[in-house]
């Protein structure tokens, strides 16, 4: 389905979000027609350090990437990352508790984010085994940076009238996991509430997205032009798997907050 649709295209594709590719293989393919890429989102894909240092050249239009619970990358591939994909400006590494728990450390990724990602504005990187010092220097030299999701990083330390004093425009969400589902009203948490909000903006990183409303009919028209070329690509597919059963539920994540206008920016495929 990924290969048809991309295809269908014609490389005219600007947003790409594909769950659980299964090889490297698939993301080779989806590189070779990135000429116009701009988001690029492939969460809990099976995708390797060495795949990524291959063909992350081809990536280079990419401002916004997600490759959250890719266990199989690590340092390698995001030092490539930074290396060849210079407009990139935001950057999903979250991470699922339970597979951190089989790692000793992850310093060697915050510091390649430090070291090849000066211009990234918005990092996540939740449940990730890193340190007060590994933020610090990605603090330091990401200089626009401007919101940082360190949720479940319980080795991080920051002091917030430091944060205020150094970085006034920084929004820092964590260590402290917060469960919205349980609050009743947003003023509860106003120091989340803004920073939390900028998930439902995709502008805040892919600023040439169109917008489109979900009450006219007739602004998806604009995602087709005469040839019918595709310009977004959503595929996400969803396991039943449900608490009560005793399966393995998943924590709150930024990758699967949506509000309705979102959806509707999106061709999705399910």
């Amino acid at each position: 389905m990924v290969r048809r649709l991309v295809t269908r295209s014609c490389g005219s594709l600007r947003k790409i979000c594909v769950s659980s590719l299964r090889n490297d293989t698939t993301f080779s393919f989806i590189a070779e027609h990135a000429g116009y890429l701009h988001m690029l989102q492939l969460p809990r894909s099976e995708i390797s350090d060495c795949i990524v240092e291959q063909i992350v050249g081809k990536l280079s239009t990419v401002t916004f990437l997600d490759v959250s619970y890719c266990n199989k990358i690590g340092a390698r591939a995001l030092e490539a990352i930074g290396k060849h994909c210079k407009l990139l400006v935001g950057l999903c590494r979250n991470m699922h508790p339970l597979d951190s728990a089989g790692k000793l450390s992850q310093e060697d990724e915050a510091l390649a984010i430090a070291t090849r990602m000066p211009k990234i504005r918005h990092l996540e990187m939740a449940y990730n085994l890193t340190t007060t010092e590994s933020v610090l220097r990605i603090l330091s030299s990401c200089k626009e940076l401007e919101l940082l999701d360190l949720r479940g990083c319980w080795e991080v330390k920051l002091d917030g009238k430091f944060l205020k004093e150094k970085f006034p425009k920084l929004k820092v969400l964590g260590p402290l996991v917060v469960d919205y589902y349980e609050i009743n009203e947003w003023d509860d948490c106003s120091e989340y509430s803004d920073a939390v909000s900028i998930y439902f903006s995709w502008d805040f990183i892919a600023g040439e997205m169109d917008d489109y409303d979900d009450d006219d009919d007739e602004s998806f028209d604009g995602m087709w032009d005469d040839e019918c070329r595709l310009e977004e690509l959503e595929l996400r597919f969803y396991e039943a798997a449900h608490e009560d059963m005793g399966m393995h539920v998943w924590p709150q994540s930024p990758w699967v907050l949506f509000s309705s206008s979102q959806v509707c920016q999106t061709f999705s495929c399910i």
